[in-house]
């Protein structure tokens, strides 16, 4: 199966993605991580102004199948969360880059976390798990 890897998002190993604008980005998780879990049912999302280093759980996903933690990409402040996720978990099945992003966080402006992959070498690490 392909899974949509887009580019300009950087991506963890644990299937979150990320996307900077200005100092300001965005967070949630991949359509992989969205295929993997199914139909989620519940999204527990942070607090605004909640301070996270990158690798920090921020948010559980509840499906049919699990519940999983997602885990900041970056470290920074919560700026915003997505409480249309609150009322509608699905967004995250239906549009997991665009309105099922689950956070935003304002990082340092020169901030770089180097362990995120760009989206060619997102897609080798899903080839190299067997994905």
């Amino acid at each position: 199966m392909e899974w949509k890897v887009e580019a300009g998002y950087l991506y963890t190993r644990k299937h979150e993605w990320a996307k900077k604008e200005g100092n300001v980005v965005s967070a949630g998780i991949t359509d992989y991580a969205q295929d993997m879990l199914k139909d989620i049912v519940y999204v527990e999302l942070p607090e605004v102004g909640r301070r996270l280093a990158a690798g920090e759980g921020f948010a559980v996903v509840e499906s049919v199948k699990a519940v999983s933690d997602c885990y900041s990409p970056v470290d920074g402040v919560i700026v915003a969360v997505n409480e249309a996720l609150l009322d509608q978990p699905e967004l995250l099945n239906q549009d997991p880059y665009g309105d099922g992003w689950m956070v935003k966080i304002e990082v340092a402006a020169d901030y770089e976390n180097p362990d995120l992959m760009d989206a060619e070498a997102y897609r080798a690490f899903l080839q190299e798990e067997g994905h």
